[in-house]
């Protein structure tokens, strides 16, 4: 039986390693602060322009964390590579001849993710939490202000999830082509685009990254009919039901 602590400085060593890595973790703090500092210069230089009830329900919090819409895909990326790369090129069968045990191999790959996300998901968060609010000029929020630290550790917390449940689609569909071609697709045009259709929205509300925005914002949303804390457990679930799936998967099937 193989020593978990050895499998998990193996997994550490190996996506640490990856030059991918760094790019994917760079791109998504430079996308995501970037375009977060964007829109917040440009709200505060349309803010006279904006109706009476866009200013009333205005959150400066969520509105400095916009970048994420984009920055995420990279972090995608990342977590789909971990498990990709390996079976693409025939590792796993090598890692998996070392490591028979599956569920020690998906916790280990799952450990290494999170403890490389969690720097990059806390800087990220904060940046662009502290840039935007500075662009915001006026219409800023600060730190110690009601529910902003929260909502601020709740946007770090969603970059860790949504890291994981790439992970799980990672192990379900093992082709990183595959993976890809079903998560940015669903991030960047479905879940958008479903969730300002009548009727169908009224499920599109629970998918993840609505249930992240929820963790990340200080100001509710007449469209979503719950809260932060309820947008961490729908995140919660969509990860661990991606990392159960990708656990039986990789259980039952041959590499």
């Amino acid at each position: 039986m193989a020593n978990p602590r050895a499998v998990l400085l193996s997994e550490w060593t190996k996506v640490r390693t990856v030059r991918s890595t760094v790019i994917t973790l760079a791109v998504t703090f430079v996308v995501t602060v970037g375009l977060s500092a964007v829109i917040c210069a440009v709200t505060n230089s349309n803010w006279k322009n904006m109706s009476p009830s866009e200013q009333a329900t205005f959150d400066p919090t969520s509105t400095s964390f916009s970048g994420i819409f984009l920055g995420q895909l990279a972090l995608i990326v990342f977590a789909v590579l971990v498990v990709g790369n390996e079976y693409s090129t025939g590792m796993i069968r090598v890692t998996l001849s070392a490591v028979p045990q599956r569920l020690t191999l998906l916790a280990a790959k799952a450990a290494a993710v999170v403890v490389l996300v969690l720097p990059v998901a806390l800087a990220t968060s904060f940046v662009s939490f502290l840039l935007g609010q500075a662009l915001l000029g006026s219409h800023r929020t600060t730190l110690g202000s009601p529910h902003v630290l929260r909502a601020v550790f709740g946007m770090a917390v969603y970059m860790i999830l949504i890291a994981l449940l790439s992970l799980g689609v990672g192990f379900i569909l093992r082709k990183p082509v595959a993976s890809l071609g079903l998560l940015m697709p669903f991030f960047f045009l479905i879940s958008p685009i479903l969730g300002n259709v009548p009727k169908i929205k009224t499920v599109a509300r629970y998918f993840p990254d609505k249930a992240g925005t929820q963790m990340a914002s200080v100001v509710g949303s007449s469209d979503i009919p719950y809260g932060p804390l309820a947008g961490f457990f729908i995140c919660l679930a969509w990860t661990a039901v991606c990392l159960l799936g990708g656990y039986l998967l990789l259980h039952n099937r041959d590499a």
